[in-house]
């Protein structure tokens, strides 16, 4: 078994290395944006982030997200005194959408696809099912996150052989930064070399 692993001033479950993940909205229907007890953690940067763009995607939000936006602004703090996006009737993300197929997107996120605003997300979306935690000492802890709505990830990454640090790469260089990645890489072969991760990545 994997010890903690480290990256920098990053600590890494070793489950980040061993699990697959690869989301699946055809067999989910983008349920992470809609189930929960809270928002999804937000910074105060990104809260400014979200209230500039927040008017490119107003109306495609639902109408009693409107609401609560109007209300409480788009974020809160939870029972723990985190910040978080703010939700609707207690678990629906407030800047959810939905496809012509009736899947759940995020707004913000499919406004940025398109081109049509520059920032896509809180980057707590970004690295699910990875979560953060800020350490004491200045760290930054990344753990895997498991949750039941997304067994047909799982599922669909096993099949694809697609470990959570590779399905992450765009989010966790997006966090990180590029250098931060390679050396993470770089990481994954000696501990290949050593014998400690498979060299075909065929985790079960």
């Amino acid at each position: 078994m994997l010890p903690i692993l480290q990256v920098g001033d990053v600590l890494l479950s070793p489950d980040i290395f061993t699990e697959h993940f690869c989301c699946d909205l055809e067999a989910c229907g983008g349920a992470c944006c809609i189930e929960g007890e809270a928002g999804a953690p937000i910074t105060p940067a990104e809260v400014k982030d979200l209230e500039r763009v927040l008017p490119a995607v107003w109306m495609e939000l639902d109408p009693k997200a409107r609401k609560v936006v109007n209300r409480q602004g788009v974020a809160y703090r939870d029972e723990d005194g985190d910040l978080v996006t703010s939700i609707v009737n207690g678990k629906d993300c407030c800047f959810t959408c939905y496809d012509e197929r009736g899947i759940c997107l995020c707004a913000t996120d499919r406004a940025h696809r398109e081109g049509r605003i520059d920032w896509a997300k809180p980057i707590s979306c970004y690295l699910y099912p990875i979560r953060e935690q800020q350490l004491s000492n200045g760290n930054v802890a990344l753990n895997y996150h498991r949750w039941s709505v997304c067994k047909p990830a799982v599922k669909l990454g096993r099949e694809l052989k697609l470990p959570i640090y590779k399905f992450l790469k765009n989010p966790l260089i997006r966090r990180f930064g590029q250098a931060w990645y390679d050396e993470l890489l770089a990481l994954v072969e000696a501990l290949k070399a050593e014998g400690m991760l498979p060299k075909d990545e065929e985790q079960k």
